[in-house]
C-alpha cells in the first residue's frame, strides 16, 4: 500500500509538471470544456465515452511527448538528428491523436449539432 501511496504522489508531481507545459495547459482547458459537453450530449454511454476518451487521449499523448522531450533535453543540449526525429515523432503523435479526436467529435457531435440547428 505504501508503494501505491507514493506512486499517487509521483503522479500528482507529474501532473504539476504537465501544467507547466503550455501545450498541456491548453489541452487541460480543452478537457475542461469537452468533458461537460460530452456528458451533456444526447447520445448513448459509449458515444459519450468516445467523445471524452478522445480528448483525454490527446492529453495523455501530450504528457508522453513532454516526457520524451525532457529526456532528450537531459541527454544533451546539442542539436542531433536523432533528437530532432524523436521530438518530431512525439509531436506527430499528439497531432494524430488530435485528428482522431476531431473525427470522433465530428462523427458523433456533428449530427447532434446539425439536428438542433436545423430543427
Amino acid at each position: 500500500m505504501l508503494r501505491l501511496w507514493k506512486a499517487f504522489f509521483y503522479s500528482l508531481a507529474g501532473l504539476k509538471e504537465a501544467w507547466r507545459e503550455p501545450a498541456a495547459r491548453l489541452e487541460i482547458y480543452l478537457l475542461a470544456l469537452a468533458l461537460p459537453l460530452a456528458a451533456g450530449m444526447p447520445v448513448g454511454t459509449v458515444e459519450k465515452l468516445l467523445l471524452a476518451g478522445s480528448v483525454v487521449a490527446i492529453f495523455v499523448v501530450e504528457i508522453l511527448n513532454t516526457s520524451v522531450e525532457a529526456a532528450i533535453d537531459r541527454i544533451s543540449a546539442e542539436r542531433h538528428e536523432l533528437s530532432r526525429i524523436a521530438k518530431d515523432l512525439g509531436s506527430a503523435a499528439v497531432f494524430v491523436s488530435a485528428l482522431f479526436a476531431a473525427l470522433v467529435w465530428a462523427a458523433i457531435a456533428g449530427p447532434v449539432a446539425i439536428a438542433r440547428w436545423v430543427g
